[in-house]
């Protein structure tokens, strides 16, 4: 049946139910892993040109610019000779200077979007680029081990890492060490970060903490500042209120492809499914309905409930709820501690969703 259908404000009881997130245990291999390293669907149309800078952010169009050149820096040969070495050569000599450019700037002023636009940018094959988060690569690490998975990436031209990671020092220390042992195979490095515990900026992380938090790689990155507020919000309305019990569960079963959970419950299954499998855990979905939305109970299960913000988001997963309205998941006590910007992202991400969703329920 057809979201239409469903716009249209007759929701007829569909001869399949609903799929449950809680009912779904994947298992990813680690070649999956690999593969799946590139742009998120949300961001597989992204390119410079369709990035829409704020005119009152002058340093949006130069951050266009400044990866416009790095992409086109990274043209030609493997940097450390790879491919083109003969038996009785020398490898070439890692580069020197920066190897690598960091994104900084606040939730919401579209660096993942630039990140996604420097890989499609970057002149290499797309088996010679790869994209994921500081998890994703981690959790490659722990699938493959460190040194396969050195040799997994050393090939490629470039290595894009969004929402780098600094919460952890153990994580922190150990994908330093591999992103070192990359640059000296060659590859360039792109980032973005997410907030230090205790750092209570305005919804961002400064430059000069993650080039020392990451320490002796910090000499492979160039800055890159993007100031501006979060574009889920520029010059739009207020996200809509929740629905009400019976419209989601009705719109649940007049949309193809949707699931239902009361939340709670969902909250529950998140607990016993890794984080790395969140994107496998919503394949195929063509909405997510939930019901019974409350504030999430401690910080352990908001940490998980953001990863799946994330994965949803890049999907491109509408989100129809009932209960409390998404701005109010995370108690004031989180929203004012040490992972503050991550629970602004899910809730800013989790906003788009449900104004995304908003066609599923008829008037």
């Amino acid at each position: 049946m057809s979201s239409s259908t469903a716009a249209s404000g007759h929701h007829p009881i569909a001869e399949v139910a609903p799929l449950s997130l809680c009912a779904r245990e994947p298992r990813v291999p680690a070649d999956r892993l690999v593969a799946e390293m590139v742009p998120p669907p949300r961001f597989q149309a992204a390119r410079f040109d369709t990035y829409i800078p704020d005119p009152n952010q002058p340093s949006q169009t130069a951050a266009i610019g400044a990866l416009s050149g790095f992409a086109a820096g990274l043209g030609g040969a493997h940097a450390s000779g790879a491919g083109k070495r003969r038996w009785f050569q020398k490898k070439a000599a890692a580069p020197t200077g920066p190897r690598g450019i960091y994104l900084d700037g606040g939730y919401g002023v579209g660096k993942t979007h630039l990140l996604a636009s420097l890989w499609h940018a970057t002149p290499a094959a797309p088996e010679q680029k790869a994209f994921g988060t500081f998890v994703e690569l981690t959790n490659l690490v722990g699938a493959l081990g460190f040194q396969q998975t050195v040799r997994t990436l050393g090939g490629h031209r470039l290595l894009c890492i969004d929402e780098f990671e600094l919460d952890d020092p153990g994580d922190t220390v150990l994908v330093s060490s591999l992103l070192s042992k990359l640059v000296g195979e060659g590859v360039a490095l792109a980032a973005t970060s997410n907030t230090l515990p205790g750092k209570l900026g305005e919804g961002r992380f400064a430059a000069t903490d993650f080039m020392r938090e990451i320490q002796g790689l910090s000499a492979h990155f160039k800055a890159l500042r993007i100031d501006g507020e979060d574009y889920r919000h520029r010059g739009l309305p207020e996200a809509p209120a929740p629905y009400s019990e019976e419209q989601v569960t009705k719109a649940a079963y007049a949309t193809d492809g949707a699931s239902l959970d009361d939340f709670p419950h969902l909250l529950e299954h998140l607990s016993k499914v890794h984080p790395s499998r969140y994107g496998a855990l919503t394949d195929g979905l063509g909405a997510v309905c939930l019901t019974d939305v409350t504030p999430v109970p401690d910080q352990s299960t908001a940490l998980r409930l953001v990863v799946l913000a994330d994965r949803l988001y890049d999907r491109e997963v509408p989100v129809l709820a009932s209960g409390v309205p998404f701005d109010r998941l995370f108690s004031e006590e989180m929203l004012n501690g040490g992972y503050r910007k991550k629970y602004f992202r899910a809730i800013s991400r989790l906003t788009a969703l449900a104004r995304d969703a908003k066609g599923l329920v008829g008037e």
